[in-house]
């Protein structure tokens, strides 16, 4: 085997451990590194080769979803279109990712002191930019920030990312479940 072709092997099996932890971790945030590399498929050793403990887990896993989302991004094509219809590629597009994205938002050290990832601001400001292109354009209320409406995306993401792992919600559901709901507390009402 080559040592690309073994590098991209790798890659694989360390992203396929990092999404299940992911989905571990967000169904039940004590879980130890013990559970993690059970809920993998791999030993505890093969587990602290890849990841020295939990804090380089919690850190390998926020930087795939960095990657992740900012890949979201690019293929929702925010400035294309309406921004409801942007909104709708976004969340489309954040759905494979979403229990990841659900651990992420409530993992509380990522997101204090100075070493919170700029990739986290790039995304914030992606976000709410969308939402104020719908505002200035009247499609979306002005009387709720860009901001609040881009942190109420996030927690409707993670709902609905819970709600799919749990069961109560159909994965295939999870877009326009969320889509409609969001759009219909952000949608300006034509007064008549």
């Amino acid at each position: 085997m080559s040592h690309s072709m073994y590098a991209r092997l790798m890659t694989v099996d360390r992203e396929q451990v990092l999404h299940t932890a992911a989905a571990l971790l967000s169904r039940k945030a004590t879980a130890t590194m013990d559970e993690v590399a059970r809920a993998a498929g791999i030993g505890r050793a093969t587990l602290h080769r890849h990841f020295a403990g939990r804090d380089a887990l919690v850190r390998a896993l926020e930087a795939l979803g960095l990657r992740e989302c900012e890949k979201a991004l690019a293929a929702a094509r925010l400035g294309e279109g309406s921004a409801e219809q942007a909104l709708r590629r976004l969340v489309a597009e954040v759905e494979p990712v979403s229990g990841l994205l659900a651990f992420l938002v409530t993992e509380n050290q990522l997101f204090e002191g100075e070493q919170v990832d700029e990739g986290w601001a790039r995304i914030d400001t992606a976000v709410a930019d969308l939402f104020r292109r719908g505002q200035e354009r009247g499609e979306f209320r002005i009387d709720l920030t860009p901001v609040w409406l881009a942190e109420a995306f996030y927690g409707l993401i993670g709902a609905g990312a819970w709600a799919v792992q749990d069961g109560r919600v159909a994965g295939k559901d999870f877009t326009h479940m969320i889509a409609e709901l969001l759009l219909g507390g952000a949608r300006r009402s034509v007064e008549k």
